[in-house]
């Protein structure tokens, strides 16, 4: 079942994720659902924050990016309760955008090496180390359940100029072609 992806400014987008057991209910429906609506928004990455639920959940398929990047190609995992240990390097700027921010794309530094602990669907524990663009994917859907955005990363200066077209995300006046939960909708009063 295709979700609807809640929009910048709803609430959950700030809270810190709990972690979750084995006996999470509906839990594999839960992913099933969570990828069948990333690949409808044409996403790269889903974490449950943005279809609503406040829970350390993401999930990345790295797939489209293999042409220029072979290391993403059959790159589809699940996180849960990740926990980035380390992260390395001299950051790194690179253009990102997000389905909570439908119509937007701005230039984020980040590390350009992590170190992540999680758990996978089966709740079997890995620790791995990832670099380039695959440790930038992980790096945001990870932001999403630590309550970040990628907009709050901006300087502060830019993040102030983009305050209009933050404003139209959360009252629903983007245009976007999956469902959408706009925090800010002004209801029609009679």
């Amino acid at each position: 079942m295709i979700l609807p992806i809640v929009a910048y400014g709803h609430p959950v987008l700030k809270q810190v994720a709990n972690n979750i057991t084995p006996d999470y209910k509906g839990l594999t429906v839960l992913i099933a659902n969570m990828w069948e609506t990333m690949y409808e928004a044409s996403g790269v990455g889903l974490a449950a924050p943005q279809i609503n639920k406040s829970i350390r959940l993401f999930v990345i398929d790295a797939t489209p990016y293999a042409e220029d990047h072979p290391e993403t190609k059959e790159f589809k995992k699940v996180f849960i309760n990740a926990e980035i240990i380390k992260e390395n390097g001299e950051a790194w700027t690179m253009g990102e955008g997000c389905l909570s921010l439908p119509g937007m794309n701005e230039e984020v530094s980040r590390q350009p090496e992590i170190k992540i602990r999680y758990q996978d669907e089966n709740f079997e524990t890995h620790e791995e180390t990832y670099s380039g663009i695959l440790a930038r994917i992980i790096q945001h859907e990870y932001d999403h359940i630590d309550g970040i955005l990628y907009v709050d990363r901006l300087p502060a200066l830019k993040k102030m100029l983009l305050k209009g077209k933050l404003r139209d995300i959360s009252e629903g006046k983007v245009e976007v072609d999956y469902r959408m939960i706009f925090p800010k909708i002004r209801k029609k009063t009679r």
